[in-house]
């Protein structure tokens, strides 16, 4: 079988062959096996184990009473197991292999940092225990909320946002407190076209009008196009750096300094700190605003594994309009929490709460844990390998495919490439889907929008040498068969549990919740 003939079934001949070993029976693909819902495996009108009738007693429900059948499926202990471990083995995750997605950071999350997560006086404590009982765990977020500051050179952090466009959302709230406190009513935040698309989702939420401002051929803002837009009416600008191109902004202390002479602020989308953390600060950079994502550049499972956090660090001119509540240590070591009924007059100016309580102590516990096993020379080592292993990817890339950016310089922590050159018919989603067959999890496609067809690759540092070249032997070969016009790939994949669905019909007409079976679905599955 030839290269280019890896993963695909194959007829005598060696020309791919659509039919493949699914069973016409069960739907299953050998030990792959088709699971369908749980609802769909068992009848409510029985119960998985033998239980004997309840003795008849007074209800004290009331109105409460059930009246119709509870509509459970009775599935017995050996069918309940079976079902969620067929599951598992259908779910693609980091442990199971090499997860490329651009602009995600999907590395290896250390079993030391789950370890220190789970011990009892951070896994078991409860957001309203008094605070001399929590001392443990408000030292961790001090300290870490220490770490934080030092290593992006700011004033101040808001620990408790949840997550990156959570994050966003309390700096652009800092920065509109900030002009209401100068009695200006700026409406304007301008985005480039090089930002994380949640930018401007997050400045729109908080009541502002976006304005986009252009990338140049070398995929960077165009430094005179943000300076001619500065104006009275600008409260500041959303940046992403490294932006989504993959490169890092090289004006970005020129942008800073344009945008505070012209009386804003500058937020910077923190989410790609992972390629320049421990070698950058950003507030050397003159940043006012930063979140940033504890589940990307300090390693905490994320996506489909736990929740995120997203800490957003302060210049100090945004610091007084930091969010409550916030740690606070004294001399002799003790640690309270400043809310609403204790900041008194030191922080009277407060944008309030964004979250109930104090944030994602398993986060935190996590982020900490890594940064501490790391250390400061660890954490540049992290920046340094990750911007390593894309430049890699890049460079083992662009003689076969085309990298809009590959002259700019070299990339930061991902490489980014088009569908240029494929054949008439050929698309990067036909690419994604050939590296299923390939046992590869597709990498981020069609973003960033600034380049056509993209397809945005991550290594991160936690992948090695070798597991890069796999990856790269299998990309080169699924981009031949593109270039080629190998007809094969429309039908891709076909060793998944299921083939190539519709992802139009199933992004606008999504099924969410379960129907009786003789309910007709017309969404995509």
């Amino acid at each position: 079988m030839s290269m280019n003939n890896i993963g695909r079934p194959t007829n005598i001949d060696g020309v791919a062959n659509d039919m493949t070993s699914t069973s016409t029976v069960t739907g299953n693909k050998a030990l792959m096996l088709k699971e369908a819902l749980i609802f769909e495996s068992g009848s409510s009108d029985r119960c998985g184990v033998d239980i004997a009738p309840a003795p008849e007693t007074e209800s004290r429900l009331g109105g409460l009473v059930r009246d119709a059948d509870i509509g459970l499926p009775g599935l017995s202990e050996p069918e309940t197991v079976r079902h969620y471990t067929r599951l598992s083995r259908q779910n693609y995750g980091i442990d199971l292999g090499f997860f490329p997605l651009g602009s995600c950071t999907m590395k290896h999350n250390p079993r030391l940092n789950e370890k220190m997560a789970r011990l009892p006086g951070f896994a078991d404590i409860h957001p309203m225990q008094p605070v001399h009982t929590v001392q443990g765990a408000l030292g961790v977020i001090n300290e870490l909320a220490v770490w934080l500051i030092k290593l992006t050179g700011m004033h101040g952090v808001a620990m408790t946002p949840k997550a990156g466009a959570h994050g966003e959302l309390c700096g652009i709230l800092c920065i509109k407190a900030a002009l209401e406190a100068r009695g200006e009513d700026r409406k304007i935040i301008l985005v480039p076209e090089s930002a994380h698309g949640t930018n401007p989702a997050s400045a729109a939420f908080a009541g502002f009008t976006v304005e986009d401002i252009p990338a140049n051929a070398d995929g960077r803002v165009d430094l005179a196009a943000l300076k001619a837009r500065l104006g009275p009416d600008v409260a500041g600008v959303m940046i992403t750096n490294p932006n989504t191109c993959g490169l890092f902004e090289r004006d970005m202390k020129a942008i800073s300094d344009a945008v505070h002479e012209a009386g804003g602020y500058v937020y910077c989308d923190g989410a790609n700190f992972n390629a320049i953390v421990g070698r950058v600060r950003p507030g050397d950079l003159g940043i006012d605003a930063m979140h940033i994502n504890l589940h990307k550049t300090f390693s905490t499972p994320h996506g489909g594994g736990g929740p995120g956090s997203g800490p957003v660090v302060l210049s100090e001119a945004l610091s007084p309009f930091g969010p409550l509540p916030f740690t606070e240590r004294y001399e002799d070591g003790h640690i309270t929490l400043v809310e609403e009924e204790t900041c008194g007059e030191r922080h009277p100016h407060s944008i309030g709460r964004m979250t109930a309580f104090h944030g994602q102590m398993g986060m935190f516990t996590r982020a900490l844990t890594y940064i501490l096993s790391h250390g400061a020379d660890g954490l540049r080592q992290v920046a340094e390998d990750a911007v390593l292993n894309a430049n890699y990817v890049l460079r083992s890339m662009e003689d076969l495919l085309d990298a809009p950016f590959a002259s700019a310089g070299p990339c930061m922590h991902e490489a980014l490439f088009s569908d240029k050159d494929f054949a008439e018919g050929f698309s990067t989603l036909d690419l994604a889907k050939g590296l299923i067959d390939e046992g590869f999890h597709p990498m981020t496609v069609y973003f960033p929008l600034v380049v056509h067809g993209a397809m945005l690759v991550e290594p991160t540092e936690t992948e090695s040498k070798a597991a890069i070249d796999e990856f790269i032997m299998a990309f080169r070969s699924v981009v031949e068969r593109a270039k080629a016009g190998d007809e094969a790939l429309h039908g891709a994949p076909y060793h998944a549990p299921l083939r190539r669905l519709d992802e139009t019909l199933a992004a606008r007409k999504p099924v969410l919740a379960w129907s009786e079976p003789d309910v007709t679905a017309e969404a995509a599955e």
